[in-house]
């Protein structure tokens, strides 16, 4: 058998979906597709020579996402005036919706 599955008595960090993450040495030479990889059911790590850095990219890939900056709190501009730009004449009154369907 040319894989080995390397347990790691600290574990090794879930995938951002919850896959338990396996540590594979694939025992073949690095020329014939060999090396340490990291893996889960959703994704896995390149190949690397080196156990560490298949780890290190197992984090790297699964890092916490980072929280975006908090929006600027826009003050409120009290020196501008709205005026009301229709085109048909207001009533003083309020219209109410409903009610009377038109009529008075």
């Amino acid at each position: 058998m040319t894989q080995e599955h390397i347990s790691h008595p600290e574990g090794l960090p879930n995938c951002a979906a919850g896959h338990r993450a396996r540590h594979i040495h694939d025992k073949r030479c690095a020329s014939a597709g060999g090396g340490h990889l990291v893996e889960c059911a959703c994704r896995s790590t390149s190949k690397h020579a080196d156990p560490d850095k298949a780890i290190a990219a197992w984090r790297r890939l699964n890092r916490p996402a980072r929280s975006a900056r908090p929006a600027s709190v826009d003050m409120p501009i009290d020196n501008v005036l709205q005026f009301q730009l229709g085109l048909t004449e207001r009533t003083p009154k309020a219209r109410r919706i409903g009610g009377h369907h038109g009529r008075g």
